[in-house]
């Protein structure tokens, strides 16, 4: 990750300005004749790529066991996972803390703004890009999947009286139903139908078999063989329906966080990524501990005449969990959490 470099003697060079006072805070306006400026802040950016899984379990998961000797999944469910994060950091104004100087009279005036350091310039939308979300859910579709009936015949006795000379009797009649066959029949045709399918493969690759296959035809065999016993195969153990997400989030670091914990995002199952504020998803949590900064050479000196605002930006360490387990960290530096001087504008 490429970091935002620091130079004071680079940010320095950077400002040429003759003005006639120092800088005052910014009301709203900008008075005709001067200039405004804002200080920087860091916003970071969070690129998350997540994979979801959509399970369906097969409708004869619970004879998986009985009939196949595998444990098959009992019932429906969505899980996600991260794939990859990447945390970059962006230096935007801060117009919370804006600015207005007044260049002096009859003096060349100008102002070059630098994002590594001293100012930040622009009002405008820094958006970088848009997002998606996963699409709704469909619904397990098993209808295309194996080649037995699900229906069967059935003879069936019944009964009616027949008159006679004066009298009654019960004469059998019997009569041929279809009816819908069992679940566990079914389970059990299907299974079959794959240790046939098997056996098969074994009979083709061995020669056992009074066709012959070679080259191309003994691959295209083999294969549509493989389909045919992964679609049987699915009503017992399911399939799944995976699909990624890729959405970006953004973390605004402030002073007034005392434990500089963050939610930079939350990761649910059933929907995927959402935002810090969805309680349906895990959270994600960014923790920013700034570097301690020596005191050694003493406090800065007073300004006098006129001055500009600048801030000195933190060097935090960055450390992104999931509540247990470090998933990334780095060194970045956080122009908010930083501190605020003054720097002369025109000599003594």
């Amino acid at each position: 990750m490429d970091k935002v470099k620091m130079s004071f003697m680079a940010v320095v060079a950077a400002l040429a300005v003759s003005v006639g006072a120092e800088a005052q805070e910014y009301q709203g306006t900008d008075p005709v004749g001067t200039l405004s400026y804002a200080l920087p802040q860091t916003t970071l950016t969070f690129e998350v790529t997540a994979q979801r899984e959509q399970f369906y379990a097969g409708p004869y998961a619970k004879y998986a066991k009985k009939y196949l000797g595998v444990d098959a999944r009992q019932q429906d469910e969505s899980t996600c996972r991260i794939k990859e994060i990447r945390m970059t950091p962006y230096v935007e104004a801060d117009q919370s803390r804006r600015f207005v100087v007044t260049p002096g009279t009859g003096s060349t005036s100008f102002l070059q703004l630098s994002a590594q350091g001293l100012v930040a310039v622009g009002d405008g939308n820094f958006g970088r890009g848009s997002y998606w979300r996963f699409s709704t859910p469909g619904q397990a579709d098993f209808s295309d999947r194996g080649v037995n009936s699900n229906l069967r015949s059935e003879s069936a006795t019944l009964y009616r009286n027949v008159r006679n000379q004066g009298t009654y009797n019960t004469v059998a009649i019997q009569q041929d139903m279809v009816v819908e066959k069992p679940l566990e029949q079914r389970a059990q045709e299907a299974a079959e139908t794959i240790i046939q399918l098997r056996r098969k493969k074994i009979d083709i690759v061995t020669g056992n078999t009074d066709a012959t296959f070679s080259g191309e035809a003994l691959g295209a065999a083999l294969t549509e063989i493989d389909r045919l016993e992964r679609e049987y195969l699915s009503l017992f153990v399911g399939y799944s329906d995976i699909q990624d997400q890729t959405m970006k989030f953004d973390v605004v670091p402030t002073p007034s966080n005392k434990n500089q914990v963050y939610v930079a995002f939350r990761v649910s199952d059933t929907d995927g990524l959402v935002a810090s504020d969805n309680m349906a998803g895990k959270p994600y949590l960014l923790e920013l501990k700034p570097q301690a900064v020596s005191n050694a050479e003493g406090e800065a000196k007073a300004v006098r005449g006129s001055y500009a605002v600048y801030r000195i930006p933190a060097i935090c360490s960055a450390k992104l969990t999931d509540g247990v387990n470090v998933i990334l960290q780095d060194r970045i530096p956080v122009y908010q959490l930083g501190s605020e001087s003054t720097f002369n504008l025109v000599g003594k």
